[in-house]
């Protein structure tokens, strides 16, 4: 049996296996490349180590990449083989069932399995992380930061992995609408760790998330090197620079930031990047600014993937690269064959299920409705979800494209009704947004030019 170099966590392994450990774990935090051949020397030195194959299964599915997922499901299952869970310690016991759910596509049981880890064994880093991330991804705001906030008592002012915890829990204060609070705290972390991705990813979300567009550019500049490269966040934090960047009229500058960083030619063509460039282009497209060279090349990155169903944020992505690149034939493929795959039989609970039949196909549909001009489709299909987005994931900065896009056809469609109310709830939260001022002031026209229109048919 050995420690981690920190002595969090008991590691029923070899001494050399325990060294890649803290290394993987060290490296998850940060969000760094190494954390891949970390694990892989985790295993090759300890092949049977269950928290060594629960953190390769984690691994392979939080990037939401499905070939990813399948080849951890076979390593995983091949492993598993035989295996007397019964004989196992009760922490590798729940890492094995959290792996075995999460492979199963059972997001939400998984995330249920890790919380009863942590509250056995609430500095186990490990745990805490991946429970965070599935908390992301099925966009539970609540337990995104209470995960975290009820572990963080059991850890030392002084203790190193302190910092990253933080910033997990700035991301989650933010999400729950917490906004000061989570400034405060994910700028401590900062401040503890000048690299930690995650916790300026939770400082600018607050920014955002406020329509404090010039803060944002300013304290993503004043730090460039440490987040702009070199970890798994950089094309995220990019996306967040071009998003306070097009908020502040400066479409230029949010156009580069796609060119050099979120889509070129040198692009991975990974999934989370691609929902990234999607998002992006989708705004420029509501603002009524013809990006079809972009889309093409964005779309052609999409349709080469040929994903399976796996995760229904992803989808509404895709075909939003579809329709702004004028093919809607193949939007409505990938919806057709979505529907075809609810309707399957299957053992077993997907989260997939719920997310795609409840909210990714009605916005898929939406889109495609928008692209077509059937603005008053839109409406209908949207206006039911708007305060169920979460439901599929993401963050309320990814999801306002959804948001922007009910509010757009609001307009268009003459619901000045539901536009009014839209546009009152955003200039609450978000008084100094230039997006929201001009909504406010086309729908004073629109006002304007509908009292006009009844003076003279009256006449």
């Amino acid at each position: 049996m050995a420690t981690d170099r920190y002595g969090h966590v008991l590691y029923e392994g070899t001494v050399e296996g325990a060294a890649y450990l803290d290394r993987a774990v060290e490296s998850l935090l940060f969000f760094r490349p190494e954390v891949t051949p970390a694990v892989e020397g985790l295993l090759a030195a300890d092949p049977a180590s269950p928290v060594g194959q629960a953190f390769a299964a984690y691994l392979g599915v939080l990037g939401t990449e499905p070939a990813d997922a399948a080849a951890a499901r076979r390593r995983f299952t091949a492993y598993a083989s035989g295996l007397d869970r019964t004989a196992l310690p009760p922490r590798e016991r729940l890492h094995t069932a959290a792996a075995e759910s999460l492979l199963a596509g059972d997001l939400l049981r998984a995330g249920g399995v890790l919380e009863q880890l942590t509250l056995a064994y609430p500095r186990d880093a490990l745990a805490l992380f991946v429970g965070h991330q599935l908390d992301f991804l099925t966009g539970d705001a609540v337990r995104l930061r209470d995960r975290v906030g009820g572990a963080l008592s059991a850890w030392g002012r002084d203790d190193p992995h302190l910092g990253p915890l933080m910033g997990m829990y700035a991301f989650g204060l933010e999400e729950s609408g917490h906004y000061d609070r989570a400034e405060e705290v994910g700028r401590a972390a900062v401040e503890r760790h000048p690299g930690d991705v995650w916790a300026i990813h939770a400082v600018v979300h607050t920014y955002e998330m406020r329509g404090r567009y010039t803060d944002g550019i300013a304290y993503f500049d004043t730090r460039t090197g440490d987040w702009s490269g070199g970890n798994f966040l950089a094309v995220h934090n990019w996306w967040h620079y071009a998003l306070f960047a097009l908020e502040a009229g400066d479409t230029s500058t949010a156009l580069r930031v796609y060119d050099e960083t979120l889509h070129n030619e040198a692009s991975l063509g990974l999934a989370m990047e691609l929902l990234d460039a999607a998002a992006l282009l989708w705004r420029v497209h509501l603002a009524g600014l013809d990006q079809t060279p972009r889309w093409e090349a964005l779309a052609d990155s999409w349709a080469a993937r040929a994903d399976p169903p796996f995760y229904a944020f992803n989808d509404v992505h895709a075909v939003m690269s579809y329709v702004g690149a004028h093919r809607p034939a193949e939007a409505e493929r990938l919806i057709a064959d979505r529907q075809r795959w609810l309707e399957q039989p299957r053992a077993g609970i997907l989260t997939n299920d719920a997310m795609t039949a409840e909210i990714g196909l009605p916005v898929c549909r939406a889109l495609v409705a928008h692209a077509r001009g059937d603005h008053a489709a839109v409406v209908d299909l949207l206006w039911p979800l708007r305060r169920r987005l979460h439901e599929f994931g993401g963050s309320h900065a990814q999801r306002d494209a959804v948001q922007k896009t009910l509010l757009e056809s609001s307009l268009s469609a003459g619901r000045h009704d539901l536009a009014r109310l839209l546009i009152s709830e955003r200039i609450g939260l978000r008084p100094e947004s230039p997006y929201n001022r001009l909504s406010q002031s086309r729908l004073t026209a629109a006002l304007g030019d509908a009292a006009e229109s009844a003076v003279v048919r009256s006449a």
